[in-house]
C-alpha cells in the first residue's frame, strides 16, 4: 500500500528507494569485508551477513509499521521513550548487564542479540525534543542544557565519545532549527569545546586518536596502524576501483571493515567515481528530507522531520571525515551500509517517520 501511494507521489520515492540501494548495497560490503574474520571466528563465512539481513528485515518491518503510525502520537509517548533510554544507558554501565568488549561497555545482551542503548537514544532524543519545542517557552535553555549535558555524560562513561559528539550536535542543531535564541548557541559551542578538549586529555586513548588525527605518520605500526590501513584502501581505489570483491585490505588489514570503516573498503573497490556516486546519491537523498521539513503540515513534524535530517547528514559527514582523515575516527556507524543491528533498525524507524510525515504533506 505505502509503495503503491509512494509511486503515484514520485517526488518522494527516493526517501524508501535510496536506503533499501544502500542497505542491500551495505550486505554485500558487510560479507566481503567480514568473511575472513567472520569464518576465523565462528567457522561460517556467512555469520555477519545473516545477523544483518535479520536486521534488515525487522527495520523494514518497523518502517512500514512506523510509515502507518500518526507521528502524532509520539508527542504522548516522548517522556516515556526518554526514561526508557536514561534507564538503559545507566543499565549498560552495570557490569552485571553492561556487555564489555574493545574497551567499552556499549551493549545490552538480549537474547542472541545485543542491543546498543546510544542507537536508542538518538531516536529518542529527536522525539522528545521535537515535543518539547513545538511551543516556545522562555527560560528553556538551562533545562536543556541539564537534558543534554546529562545524556553526554552517560554515553562518555561508556565511554563512547563518537556518539555522543553525535548526541551532543544532534541537539544543538535541532535547538537552532527550532528558531530558538541562536546567540545561546555561541555561549554554548565554546563551552563545550573546552569540555570535550578536557576529555580528551583526560583518556590516553582519545589522546591518541587526536594525535593520530594531527600526525598519521607517527606511529604506522601502532596508534597510527588503522588510519593507515584506511589511506591504503583509499589509494588502492584511485578513479575506477579494482572491482568488486578485488580489495586486498578486507583480510584482516583494515581494523573494523565491516563496521565503522566499511567505506574505505567500499571506496577501494569501487574508486573515486564509485564513492562519488554513493555520496551524490546521499546528497539527494538528504535533499529530499529537507523538502519534507519545509512542506511538513504542523510544527511537530517539522521538528521531526529536521531532527532526522540533522541525523543522517551528522552520521555520514562524522564517519567519512574519519575516513578522509579531515575528522579524528570516531566509531560512528555509515547509516545502511555499517554492519549493526541497532543502528540499522533506527536508521529505517526514522525513514518511516518520515513516509508517514510525507503522508499527511499530501492530504492537507
Amino acid at each position: 500500500m505505502i509503495i503503491k501511494y509512494l509511486v503515484k507521489n514520485r517526488e518522494f520515492l527516493p526517501i524508501l528507494t535510496i536506503p533499501l540501494i544502500f542497505s542491500f548495497l551495505g550486505l554485500f560490503f558487510i560479507f566481503e569485508a567480514s568473511a575472513v574474520r567472520s569464518f576465523n571466528l565462528y567457522s561460517d563465512s556467512f555469520y555477519y551477513l545473516k545477523l544483518q539481513l535479520i536486521w534488515l528485515f525487522l527495520g523494514i518491518l518497523i518502517m512500514f509499521f512506523l510509515a502507518f503510525f500518526d507521528y502524532h502520537r509520539f508527542y504522548y509517548l516522548a517522556f516515556f521513550l526518554m526514561l526508557l533510554t536514561i534507564f538503559l544507558l545507566i543499565l549498560v554501565l552495570l557490569p552485571s548487564f553492561g556487555y564489555h568488549a574493545g574497551g567499552a561497555r556499549r551493549w545490552l545482551n538480549v537474547g542472541p542479540f545485543n542491543l546498543q542503548p546510544t542507537e536508542l537514544a538518538k531516536f529518542s532524543l529527536i522525539i522528545y525534543l521535537s515535543s518539547w519545542f513545538i511551543y516556545r517557552e522562555r527560560k528553556r535553555f538551562f533545562s536543556f542544557l541539564i537534558l543534554i549535558g546529562f545524556l553526554t555524560l552517560l554515553v562518555v562513561l561508556q565511554p563512547d565519545m563518537g556518539t555522543a559528539i553525535i548526541i551532543f550536535f544532534l541537539s544543538i542543531s535541532l535547538y537552532f532549527l527550532a528558531d530558538f535564541n541562536f546567540f545561546h548557541l555561541l555561549f554554548l559551542l565554546p563551552i563545550s569545546g573546552l569540555i570535550f578538549l578536557v576529555l580528551i586529555k583526560l583518556s590516553p586513548y582519545r589522546m591518541a586518536r587526536l594525535i593520530t588525527f594531527l600526525n598519521p605518520t607517527i606511529d604506522p605500526l601502532g596508534i597510527s596502524y588503522h588510519i593507515n590501513q584506511i589511506k591504503i584502501s583509499l589509494a588502492n581505489g584511485y578513479l575506477f576501483g579494482l572491482g568488486f570483491g578485488a580489495s586486498r585490505q578486507k583480510y584482516l588489514f583494515l581494523p573494523e571493515a565491516h563496521t565503522d570503516s566499511i567505506f574505505a573498503i567500499i571506496a577501494e573497490e569501487l574508486g573515486f567515481f564509485g564513492t562519488s556516486l554513493i555520496i551524490l546519491m546521499f546528497l539527494f537523498f538528504s535533499y529530499k528530507i529537507f523538502k519534507i521539513v519545509e512542506f511538513s503540515p504542523d510544527r511537530f513534524g517539522r521538528l521531526l522531520a529536521s531532527g532526522i535530517w540533522a541525523f543522517f547528514n551528522w552520521q555520514f559527514f562524522i564517519n567519512l571525515g574519519g575516513i578522509v582523515n579531515i575528522l579524528p575516527l570516531t566509531g560512528v556507524p555509515l547509516p545502511f551500509f555499517s554492519y549493526g543491528g541497532s543502528n540499522l533498525i533506527i536508521s529505517f524507524a526514522l525513514i518511516g517517520i518520515l513516509l508517514n510525515i510525507e503522508k499527511k504533506i499530501k492530504k492537507r
